[in-house]
């Protein structure tokens, strides 16, 4: 209450009602030392009610995490530590970044399909290394948001009996009663969808102590735990109501809770001695716990060193000898799509880098995301592969909470223009600075006859505006493995390939410059044979062939140019302003960009005097190569585009 009222804004009422809940759990459940907050056997706890912040801060600060007193004073304040929504990354403890409801919902799931793994991998009948549980408390508004119903459904199927979710079970919305808007039997819901569920009065601490107990028993199913609260408890006039959650309550209404509680002071973050001693049990008894593990895994390390190696590597993240991952295709002229190039691709990588967990959303055989490995399952928690199904938000979600996990490295797969479904998780992990690595296919118009509904236009655009995004979209074969190259090695931020349906010719490296120009974002694939080009053409994946078409006939017509590959704007804006004029020489104005999607954003590279080709409508039905000419996506539109850049001729288009 006081860290809401000094802020002036944030969400006193949610905090407020689940205090039992969340007292019970992390004074007598919660395996946690919080001297080491990334002890890879801790128990995960998830706030995905993020906008209740100041209860996870207060636990923080009470068990003994790096979180003075003097960073809640400054709650929701410039370079705190207290940002209105946890934060992964800028506070201690905070395992996920939440806020966004329904996301720590689903980061839960991945978590615990990563205990799952390792458990099963590294576990044995003397020496448990992981065994732990998550955590979470969710809200009204999680369970409306999708993403829940996603998760929910996936975590059932796949029995993860480690999940345990407190549901602030309130009543309560922004906008007044849950009537108004949600009314259905949320627990016949999650029932039906194979949880555990129980419903209790969450303000009852020995109730909310054996239904924790009673969720811990159930080892194959995820549990729900509905604790019917009211928010803003203890508050005289705005307990129950929706003036609690979004608002300071105020001085006056402080104090008369204050008052209800018996609380012994009034004075602003007064906190008595006897309660900051009874929380930071939670040091002593945490530091003890992972003492007991070390020695477990001292033990298990002169038993078997060699798993306790792979171990460490899973964790780790050992680094990838990529003379041996990286795949060479030779020259081929009729070539591959992208995609197929990326699933060979994937096979090799999955021989090297045993860690390497993917899934598709129920895309598998078209995005070639199948690694030689059984689906992960209940009755194989060491398969490699999961079939997320028709959950496009939920899988990238849960492949970032698999992430924070640590142990696994997972991708997956999905058609490109259903990165829409995805965006909220994708933005997370920008946030969040998580290496999720996303597989999109079908990559433009260029998927042909399924028409304009799953024709890309805007996505590859959009993408790119989200920082710390890196958007890959590679020319040919070559360029592809470069790009899982990039996104393997990333370790702060998602990486998306965008990969095509359609083959592609495989360049003749002895003719272009070599793919490994990939790694830079942008390079000179073929250079003009004079020492300063008439003009450059700019391309990205699929269209990059058609520009070094293009050269050809710009040749016959004594017009000299240079053709850049540039698959990632992104690495290649982080470049050093010597290597960006290199390639592209500012005082060479005659540009022309090439790309089947929406022209915003190209005029960055081609400049204020340069021309961009695209695609600023949707699609049609019909085959690729009939929508490509229709659309202008051609060698001759480029040509013509270069010559009025120069001023040789009018272009028609």
């Amino acid at each position: 209450m006081d860290a809401v009222q000094k802020a002036n804004s944030g969400h006193p009422g949610m905090p407020m009602g689940m205090a039992d809940a969340a007292y019970v759990l992390w004074t007598e459940f919660l395996k946690h030392n919080p001297k080491n907050p990334e002890w890879i056997n801790r128990d995960r706890f998830i706030l995905s009610a993020g906008h209740g912040s100041m209860l996870l801060y207060s636990l923080l600060h009470l068990t003994g995490y790096d979180l003075p007193l003097e960073e809640l004073k400054n709650f929701r304040q410039w370079n705190s530590k207290t940002p209105g929504h946890p934060e992964y990354g800028i506070t201690p403890g905070v395992e996920t970044t939440t806020g966004p409801l329904g996301q720590g919902f689903a980061n839960g799931v991945g978590m615990a399909i990563a205990e799952t793994f390792l458990a099963k991998k590294f576990n044995n009948k003397d020496f448990t290394l992981i065994d732990h549980y998550v955590y979470a408390i969710v809200s009204d508004g999680d369970l409306m948001e999708g993403i829940s119903q996603e998760a929910a459904s996936l975590a059932g199927h796949l029995k993860l009996g480690k999940l345990v979710y407190l549901y602030d079970d309130n009543n309560i919305t922004i906008d007044g009663s849950t009537d108004l808007s949600f009314t259905e039997d949320r627990l016949k819901r999650f029932e039906a969808n194979g949880w555990h569920i129980q419903q209790i009065d969450g303000h009852d601490r020995n109730v909310i102590r054996d239904a924790i107990k009673a969720a811990k028993a159930i080892t194959d199913k995820p549990s729900l735990i509905s604790c019917k609260t009211k928010i803003g408890y203890g508050s005289p006039n705005k307990q129950g109501t929706e003036k609690s959650h979004g608002a300071p309550l105020g001085d006056e209404e402080i104090k008369l809770t204050k008052q209800s509680y018996k609380f012994p002071s009034l004075e602003p973050f007064f906190i008595p001695k006897e309660v900051t001693n009874h929380y930071r049990k939670a040091l002593e008894e945490g530091a003890k716990q992972e003492q007991e593990w070390n020695y477990l895994f001292d033990s298990y390390q002169e038993r078997d060193p060699e798993q306790i190696k792979s171990f460490n590597s899973f964790i780790n993240e050992s680094s990838i000898d990529w003379d041996e991952a990286l795949s060479e295709f030779p020259a081929d002229a009729k070539g591959m799509a992208t995609r197929k190039a990326s699933g060979e691709i994937l096979k090799k990588l999955s021989s090297v880098i045993p860690n390497l967990f993917g899934g598709s959303a129920d895309l598998s055989p078209s995005n070639n995301t199948q690694i030689d490995s059984h689906p992960y399952s209940p009755e194989n928690r060491t398969g490699r592969y999961v079939h997320y199904g028709v959950r496009e938000h939920a899988m990238i979600s849960i492949m970032n909470g698999i992430n924070l996990h640590k142990g696994l490295k997972p991708y997956g797969g999905t058609f490109l223009i259903f990165s829409d479904y995805c965006r909220p998780a994708i933005r997370l992990a920008a946030l969040s600075k998580i290496p999720t690595i996303i597989v999109f296919t079908h990559d433009s118009v260029g998927l042909g006859e399924d028409g304009p509904t799953h024709q890309p236009v805007e996505q590859l655009a959009s993408l790119r505006l989200i920082p710390n995004t890196y958007v890959l979209r590679p020319a040919d074969a070559n360029e592809t493995a470069y790009c899982w190259k990039i996104a393997m090695n990333r370790t702060d931020g998602p990486s998306i390939l965008a990969l095509t349906r359609q083959n592609l010719p495989t360049l003749d490296r002895n003719e272009v410059a070599s793919a490994d120009g990939t790694e830079l974002g942008a390079y000179i694939l073929m250079d003009s044979l004079k020492s300063i080009p008439d003009a450059i053409i700019i391309g990205t994946g699929s269209e990059v062939a058609i520009a070094l078409k293009a050269r050809e006939r710009l040749l016959e017509q004594d017009i000299d140019v240079r053709v850049v590959s540039m698959p990632c704007q992104e690495i290649f804006r982080r470049q050093s302003e010597e290597y960006k004029e290199s390639v592209l020489p500012s005082h060479i104005t005659a540009r022309v960009s090439i790309e089947a999607g929406v022209t915003n954003g190209w005029q960055e590279w081609v400049g204020n005097q340069g021309r961009s080709i695209g695609i600023d409508h949707f699609g049609s039905s019909a085959p690729y190569q009939t929508l490509f000419e229709e659309f202008g996506i051609t060698a001759d539109r480029i040509s013509e585009e270069v010559r009025e850049s120069l001023g040789t001729i009018k272009a028609k288009y």
